[in-house]
């Protein structure tokens, strides 16, 4: 059982009550790590912690983490379901299946309660009225779509509120008649019935039916022909083409014309495991930290969904899902229905699925709760309706397999190259690295810049800025030493912002910056590496200077490149951290230290003047004359830039 002076496990697992509800488990640094649904909270968390109890390897991992557990008790289970999701989607534990991208897909809306119907895309559907088309997984094509149909349709393109009764002829229409792609109702001169069919027109099309339009369009195109109207003619057969390049994204297949999405998960086979029955183990994955070792790469599942939307596939797309080996399709297929669904606009009558989900029916009811009606699951026999299941089955293994050597360079770059880092100097582990910066001009404004990196990449929110207090002039060294005892007696202090040390520290310097940070950290009785980034003639990294000798990096290993990013990325966040304040300091140290000059009057000067040099040779009777000056303010500037005291 976990050990944490502060909090009783013992204690506290005898307090769980057998209600239904979420638990949250929380690591030694109080971040949650874990969030689950029980049916009973006392008979499921007690097992994390019962000697003997059977559990996969990453239930074990996570075990070893917990520093304390919380639990929310709910009236059903499937109230657990909805709150696991929520909390799943809003703190994004480590050790949860996790949902790798996040999209919103459009949808095509006609404004059917209005009297004269627009076509626009839309980010949602929403109780309107209005009728909705989608979602389209191909956002270029739903746009392309809009834009054929208003035109095509003549369907007024703006957003102005129609009053057909008070509209008149001699009010002014816009641009979009006078080309001829709108038949103009704002001003009272459209054809009402004619517009209504044109709008039903549109909808059909949406509905997938294009052929009679193009039988129509086609009519047309060879009576212009004939008649010698060849602009015209050109015009439909562009319509022509237009209305086959959209329909062609759209595949038509035979399944019934109902609404369905079709999932389909596919594993790297040597990331899949088996689990036996009874209630699911958490779904876990791991992506930080020695932890992350046991996996091939950080994304080893793909998920595949396809939208059908009245018997038309029109789109799909694929997910990554952060996953572990010891995962089942059925894990995985739940956590991504729960965290798909949670934010999805739009949820069918049915999904067809390749595996059968953990807690199917719970899943159904929750789907059916947000839905406002029946939603069926189904691992569907053989029928058209398999064909799309395999068919979705068969481009997730694609996905995974196109994208298996992506993964692998990606892991080359970072977690292939921390490796690299830390065998070269002998360390225990280097998931997480920090450097500094020092940046000023002359030694004014000086600044201090932290940045980290983990498991190779840039973890912007642990990122730092220090403004220099104590150091007057260039002295990097003292302005380093300054940084990091602030930042170092902070993490001795418990601030919760810097309380996570790093494995190893990497010094933009060579030695001296290297001895000055080993001082800050005896004299805080710190252990932490440090290894300084040593530089040629052209302020380029050629090796790392660690433990008071020079230890060579080939320039051509994606260790080295990795240093490089670190060098370049801690250059730039101080860099730009130190343009920041000047920016700020340039005009605030000048101007507003003048009595009776705000920052109104302040931005006023600078735009009209443009410059501190032109503010200070203005003459008095100029600088009253400056937007929102007077007498008074323009003399306090005028005496400001012009007494003895003055160092401009």
């Amino acid at each position: 059982m976990p050990e944490n002076g502060d909090f009783d496990f013992a204690e506290e697992l005898k307090k769980l009550p057998s209600s239904p509800g979420v638990y949250i488990m929380h690591d030694a640094h109080d971040a949650i790590i874990y969030v689950g649904k029980a049916r009973s909270l006392k008979n499921r968390v007690r097992q994390y912690f019962q000697a003997g109890y059977k559990r996969s390897p990453k239930i074990e991992r996570m075990v070893g983490h917990i520093s304390r557990f919380e639990y929310i008790v709910t009236d059903s289970e499937l109230e657990a379901l909805i709150l696991e999701s929520n909390l799943i989607k809003e703190n994004r534990p480590k050790y949860n299946t996790m949902l790798m991208d996040d999209k919103n897909y459009p949808y095509i809306k006609v404004t059917v309660r209005d009297e004269y119907p627009r076509i626009v895309l839309a980010h949602g559907m929403e109780k309107d009225g209005a009728r909705y088309f989608g979602p389209y997984a191909n956002a270029g094509a739903a746009r392309d779509t809009v834009e054929l149909l208003s035109r095509l349709y003549r369907l007024r393109p703006c957003s102005r509120k129609i009053d057909a009764g008070q509209a008149k002829p001699e009010d002014r229409a816009c641009l979009y008649y006078h080309i001829g792609q709108c038949p103009a109702p704002c001003i009272g001169i459209a054809d009402g019935a004619e517009y209504a069919e044109n709008v039903k027109k549109a909808i059909r099309f949406l509905k997938g039916d294009v052929s009679q339009e193009i039988k129509s369009l086609t009519e047309k195109m060879q009576k212009a022909s004939e008649e010698l109207r060849f602009e015209e003619a050109a015009s439909y057969r562009d319509a022509i083409k237009s209305i086959r390049d959209i329909a062609s994204r759209q595949k038509i297949t035979e399944t019934g014309g109902s609404d369905r999405d079709v999932i389909a998960v596919a594993v790297d086979p040597k990331a899949e495991g088996a689990k036996g029955g009874g209630e699911p183990e958490p779904a876990a994955g791991e992506n930080s930290g020695a932890g992350a070792a046991h996996f091939q790469n950080e994304r080893d599942a793909v998920v595949q969904i396809f939208f059908v939307r009245g018997g038309k596939l029109i789109g799909r797309e694929h997910f990554f899902l952060r996953t572990s080996p010891d995962d089942t399709k059925g894990d995985l297929l739940r956590a991504f229905i729960l965290q798909y669904y949670n934010a999805a606009p739009f949820i069918p009558k049915e999904l067809l699925l390749n595996a059968e989900p953990s807690e199917k029916e719970l899943l159904s009811e929750w789907l059916s709760s947000r839905r406002g009606g029946n939603v069926r699951l189904s691992v569907p026999a053989p029928s058209v309706k398999h064909s799309l299941a395999f068919l979705a089955a068969e481009n997730a293994e694609l996905e995974l397999r196109k994208d298996r050597e992506r993964l692998k360079r990606q892991a080359d770059r970072t977690t292939g190259a921390v490796e690299e880092i830390r065998s070269l100097l002998n360390l225990p582990t280097a998931a997480r690295m920090e450097s500094y910066d020092i940046s000023h001009i002359s030694g004014t404004d000086s600044v201090g810049a932290m940045v980290v990196f983990e498991n190779g990449l840039p973890k912007k929110t642990d990122y730092r800025k220090f403004k220099l207090r104590h150091v007057e002039g260039p002295d990097d060294y003292a302005s380093m030493k300054e940084v990091l005892t602030r930042r170092f007696t902070r993490a001795k202090d418990g601030d919760a912002g810097f309380s996570k040390l790093p494995d190893v520290i990497l010094m933009d310097g060579g030695v001296t910056q290297v001895h000055a940070a080993k001082e800050v950290l005896e004299s805080l009785q710190l252990d932490v590496p440090v290894a300084g980034m040593v530089k040629d003639d052209r302020h380029r990294t050629r090796a790392l200077f660690y433990e008071e000798r020079e230890v060579p990096i080939s320039r051509d290993s994606e260790g080295f490149r990795l240093l490089e990013r670190i060098q370049d990325e801690v250059h730039r966040f101080a860099i730009t951290y130190h343009r920041l304040l000047r920016s700020k300091g340039q005009v605030k140290s000048v101007l507003d230290d003048i009595k009776g000059i705000g920052p109104s009057r302040r931005r006023a000067l600078m735009a009209h003047f443009k410059t501190i040099e032109a503010i200070r040779d203005a003459s008095e009777e100029e600088l009253a004359a400056a937007p929102g000056m007077n007498k008074a303010a323009a003399k306090s500037v005028r005496e400001f830039f012009h007494s003895k005291e003055s160092i401009f």
